[in-house]
Formats: structure tokens, C-alpha cells, sequence
């Protein structure tokens, strides 16, 4: 065989990728969007976690077993490229690192995983349409500069 052609495990690498983990309030409830990459149609597991204290607690979990507390208030929605944990009664005791991991079946490349930290006062409502959360980051910057185009005009006055 030509040893300059790649063999098909490294070909097979990454099929999933995780591109993305935002966490929004939506009321009195949490949503971490876990977005990745799909290039295989295998099933995926997922587990959501929290690390506080330096205690991972597992939220909501395909892979291994939730914890009780956690278990009658978090579900998870699943969309294309998406997976979406709903955390109910959310209060600054859920205040922690959450963690979205991802794995497709037959993916040998090992799990994928992301982080964010979640402080409820520094968490931003969620958007009504999905679609609008990839393109939020220019609306916000507008919607923040007018509060100082507005003063930059009554100064001029």
C-alpha cells in the first residue's frame, strides 16, 4: 500500500466536535447550549455536569447515572447540532462550572468536552429564537452602543 495515503482511523478522528457552550437564563431556569459538529450519524451520549466545591455532580447523563437532587429538575432536548440542558429553579447554589460532554458511538477519539462557568447575576436572558443566539454578539454591541449615542447627542446639544 502507498504510504503517503492516510489510514481510515485518522480519517474516522473527530466525528463529533464540540463548537460551542453558552448558558442563558431563560426565567427562573437555566439553559446551557452544548453546539457541535456532526460528521457521523452514529448515536450520541452526553452527560452535563457541574463541578462546585471541586465535586462534579452529574446533572443529566446518557453515560453514567444522575444525581438526585438534580435529577427531577434538569431535562435535555436534543436538535440538530445541539444538545440543551434545562436546569429548573435556578439560584446561586447551582452557581458552578457546568460541563457538556460528548461522545458518538464507534468514536474512538475519546470524549468531547467543554466548560463554562455559570454566575447568576453575570448571565444574560435567552434569546427568543435559537437562530438569533449565533448572530447575537453585533446586536448586542449595537443595542449597548445606543444608550451612548444617545448621550453623545444631548452633549452636542
Amino acid at each position: 500500500p502507498n504510504p503517503l495515503l492516510p489510514l481510515p482511523v485518522l480519517q474516522a478522528a473527530h466525528c463529533q466536535m464540540i463548537k460551542d457552550l453558552s448558558a442563558c437564563l431563560l426565567g427562573q431556569n437555566l439553559r446551557v447550549d452544548c453546539r457541535y459538529e456532526n460528521k457521523t450519524d452514529n448515536p450520541l451520549t452526553y452527560e452535563f455536569s457541574i463541578t462546585k466545591d471541586n465535586r462534579k455532580h452529574v446533572i443529566h447523563s446518557t453515560i453514567s447515572v444522575s444525581e438526585n437532587i438534580y435529577r427531577s429538575r434538569a431535562n435535555v432536548t436534543m436538535h440538530k447540532n445541539l444538545v440543551c440542558l434545562h436546569l429548573q429553579s435556578f439560584t446561586t447554589s447551582d452557581e458552578g462550572i457546568y460541563m457538556c460532554e460528548l461522545k458518538a458511538t464507534n468514536d474512538y477519539t475519546g470524549n468531547q468536552i467543554r466548560n463554562i462557568t455559570v454566575i447568576k447575576d453575570k448571565l444574560e436572558k435567552c434569546a427568543g429564537f435559537s437562530l438569533l443566539i449565533q448572530n447575537t454578539s453585533w446586536l448586542l454591541l449595537l443595542l449597548l452602543s445606543l444608550p451612548l449615542l444617545q448621550a453623545v447627542d444631548f452633549v452636542s446639544l
